[in-house]
């Protein structure tokens, strides 16, 4: 057999079910004929993130693959792969290369070497013999440790090269999952329970170990409010008592509320990242930090306790250890704290209610965030937003409800991001509706994908913020080029656009239309259709507790 039709084999024995592309390297024949289905996107970095998306969806029980073109391919697809590394998301990238014996000739591109910054590990089949051993690395550190990308160089000649069909024996890669210190968990557990005002801070890596049950356990027994980072959103139901929301750029009040009051923060699944809002509050707090990766103690603050080890094993230790420090039958009275979430989060959004509700032309954004919410079946919607505005405008409001209900991030904030990430998650979730919401600028970046999506009968919900000002980056903030050059604001008719791609499109611009409008894009995606409604939006500068106190 040929590289390419090993490499295909060992795809195959990994459960890998679909293969990103942009054709022209052999790997996409081979694979076809193992049964792994093809998907010709018309951008890369957009198959790079719907690789992304799936791979969340799946949590990582099958892996998100894009392979890339010699050159341009490799080139194109960089933003998808930062982006993914970024946010730790587990996915294999399997850019063509130049022969072997043109490395290091100008202007040969060597993908290994270019992505080397941006993912876990990045390497060259450098022969053909050698590709069931690197593949098995490759999938190793994969399922291991800290997700992110994976890279994998294939030099032509060592695609087209010969394989001895006996000669591959491959099995699949096994998880392995570590325990916390026993002396970690007991004074860790000793340290939350003295705390007068705890925090949980949830992260993506209780996604990943799937322990949401646990991680409410906890709460529940502790009686702990629980806020969550942006990839950690949907790991606890945001209409529980003990919710806090998520803590972002933007956050929510009763976030805030907490966060400025906290004594103890216990991070469980989370790199304690300096950043968004409240980052220099936990200068002055007691850390706790619950991790798989070493390389997240001391990152951005100096922790004063951690627990090395998988976020479902430790959360069970520390539910144990709990019980055993309260003792049979004694529990913690948490109608006080409870009372107190609810005051919080009933205040903010009456605050927030007048933009929330806004029958004002053109139409709030915040408006469209409401409607959207309440229209969408919550139980059986996956949610996602693109960068910027949409992000910092639906992450505090969004009521995520279910695991991988909603889909944030924004660690790096790529325009665009979420079309590929809606596409990839339903692939990985194809009874449910998915949905993501996307400003004007970053669709006129990616927007021929939703052909793709069409093509390709992958039904997804893109909402289209259109304000035609590039929102927080609007026109105001470069007076000079607008009264020297005559800058104009962007435009579009972005309906008109999905619908020449094949998609179900309406355009809105009255509020009393956005609920019947995303109801039948809703129906359309039902009946097998991709659809878009484009929605004509003010450009709203106000925002929900934004910055980093």
């Amino acid at each position: 057999m040929r590289g390419s039709e090993a490499i295909a084999r060992i795809l195959k024995e990994e459960g890998v079910g679909f293969l990103g592309i942009i054709p022209m390297n052999t790997l996409e024949e081979a694979a076809a004929i193992a049964g792994i289905r093809p998907i010709v996107f018309r951008q890369e970095r957009v198959g790079v993130n719907a690789a992304d998306g799936f791979t969340r969806v799946m949590n990582g029980k099958s892996i998100g693959v894009f392979s890339m073109q010699a050159g341009p391919g490799a080139e194109n697809a960089f933003a998808g792969a930062a982006q993914a590394f970024a946010d730790s998301v587990p996915i294999l990238l399997l850019p063509a290369a130049a022969r072997l014996d043109r490395v290091g000739v100008h202007p040969t591109f060597s993908p290994s070497r270019a992505y080397d910054e941006v993912t876990k590990w990045s390497q060259q089949i450098n022969l053909t013999e050698r590709i069931p051993e690197i593949m098995r690395r490759a999938f190793s550190r994969l399922r291991q440790g800290r997700p992110g990308p994976v890279l994998l160089e294939m030099p032509g000649d060592v695609l087209r090269g010969d394989f001895p069909d006996e000669a591959l024996t491959y099995g699949p890669v096994t998880p392995r999952r570590s325990a916390g210190d026993p002396r970690d968990i007991e004074q860790a557990v000793k340290m939350l329970l003295a705390a007068k005002r705890p925090i949980i801070q949830a992260g993506q890596g209780v996604l990943y170990a799937e322990a949401w049950d646990e991680l409410r356990e906890l709460a529940e027994l502790t009686q702990t409010p629980v806020m969550t980072t942006m990839a950690g959103k949907s790991v606890f139901p945001e209409n529980h008592s003990l919710a806090l929301g998520t803590r972002s750029g933007t956050t929510t009040g009763h976030v805030a509320h907490f966060l400025e009051r906290a004594d103890v923060i216990l991070g469980i699944g989370t790199s304690f990242t300096r950043n968004h809002y409240g980052a220099n509050l936990m200068d002055n707090m007691v850390l706790i930090q619950c991790t798989n990766d070493v390389e997240d103690l001391g990152k951005d603050y100096d922790v004063d306790h951690a627990v090395i080890g998988d976020a479902k094993l430790v959360l069970e230790q520390l539910i144990e250890q709990t019980k055993d420090s309260l003792g049979a039958g004694q529990s913690v009275d948490g109608s006080e704290t409870q009372a107190e979430i609810a005051t919080a989060k009933a205040a903010w959004l009456d605050d927030w209610m007048p933009k929330l509700t806004s029958d004002e032309i053109p139409i709030n954004p915040y408006r469209v965030v409401w409607d959207l919410m309440h229209t969408v079946d919550q139980e059986n919607t996956i949610m996602t937003h693109d960068a910027g505005s949409p992000r910092d405008q639906i992450i505090p409001f969004y009521e995520a409800l279910t695991p991988r209900g909603f889909l944030g991030w924004g660690k790096s904030t790529q325009l665009g991001h979420s079309l590929g990430l809606a596409m990839g998650a339903k692939l990985a979730a194809p009874d449910k509706t998915v949905a993501h919401l996307i400003g004007d600028y970053a669709l006129g970046m990616v927007g021929m994908d939703i052909e793709t999506a069409v093509r390709e009968n992958i039904p997804i919900l893109t909402v289209v913020l259109n304000n035609s000002s590039m929102a927080i980056y609007s026109h105001r903030s470069f007076p000079v080029a607008t009264e020297l050059f005559g800058a104009k604001s962007t435009g579009g008719d972005y309906a008109s656009v999905g619908k020449a791609l094949g998609a179900y499109a309406e355009r809105v611009e009255k509020p009393q239309d956005v609920v019947p409008a995303l109801q039948r894009g809703i129906q359309a995606n039902k009946d097998g259709q991709s659809a878009v409604i484009e929605v004509i939006s003010s450009e709203e500068q106000t925002f929900s507790m934004r910055g980093a106190v």
